[in-house]
């Protein structure tokens, strides 16, 4: 006879809910593997992917080969519990901990918030209560989109990349259009290496040496000695770079 477990239908729903290779990646640490093959499931039929530990020891060894983006810690494991295991992981990452268990005392919940957890359930817990608790520690820990670059400033100038206005303590610098369009992508990767074949204008051969006429006439506006540039610098063989205040 068939298991249920094996037939079509399993499969079709199994293959449902298999998580995302780009899922978040959890990691049960707990000792009582009901509990640990309980949350797995249920966790990876909402979208998650799972890995677990029994042990604070088993823990490390996954920690030490991969990365996950929140892990959960029973606090009463025998040997090392949830508390030393997460202030040993917090001497090295930053990773966001969820502390599960079964002593509700207020200084045991104080105990982990001190030790760096960033939220703490008592056991028994509704699931449903579980997965919101994780995705709101995942939703803050997200790291916020990297803000576009809207001035750079570079000794006395300031140069605005959407207006492409070069100011020198306040007073218009007059740029030419290939100028103001060779600075913008500098000003774009302030501190990288900006490749020679950027700054090409369209229609320009990538080996002509428009590009380096156009960066001098441009270090004649803005560097005080052109010869030795201490803003627009060559990168020997790849391209240029503009230094920035920091």
């Amino acid at each position: 006879m068939l298991d249920a477990r094996h037939s079509p239908v399993a499969a079709a729903r199994e293959a449902r809910t298999m998580p995302a290779d780009d899922a978040f990646h959890l990691l049960i640490v707990d000792d009582d593997r009901r509990i640990r093959d309980l949350l797995s499931r249920f966790l990876s039929e909402h979208g998650y992917r799972v890995t677990t530990a029994e042990s604070g020891a088993d823990a490390r060894a996954r920690l030490a080969g991969l990365t996950f983006d929140l892990l959960i810690l029973d606090v009463m494991m025998p040997g090392e519990t949830g508390f030393d295991l997460a202030r040993g992981v917090r001497e090295t990452s930053s990773v966001p901990i969820l502390m599960l268990t079964a002593r509700s005392e207020p200084g045991d919940r104080i105990e982990g918030l001190e030790i760096g957890a960033d939220d703490y359930l008592a056991k028994p817990f509704e699931p449903r209560e579980l997965l919101l608790r994780i995705g709101n520690i995942i939703k803050r820990s997200a790291t916020p989109p990297a803000q576009a670059i809207e001035t750079v400033r570079f000794g006395p100038f300031s140069f605005h990349l959407a207006r492409g206005e070069l100011t020198r303590e306040g007073e218009m610098v007059r740029l030419t259009d290939r100028e103001r369009d060779m600075l913008r992508v500098l000003g774009e990767a302030p501190g990288q290496t900006v490749p020679r074949q950027d700054l090409v204008a369209p229609g320009v051969a990538a080996g002509d040496r428009a590009v380096d006429v156009q960066v001098n006439r441009l270090r004649r506006k803005i560097e005080r000695d052109p010869a030795n540039p201490a803003y627009v610098q060559t990168v020997r063989g790849v391209g240029y770079r503009l230094v920035v205040a920091p």
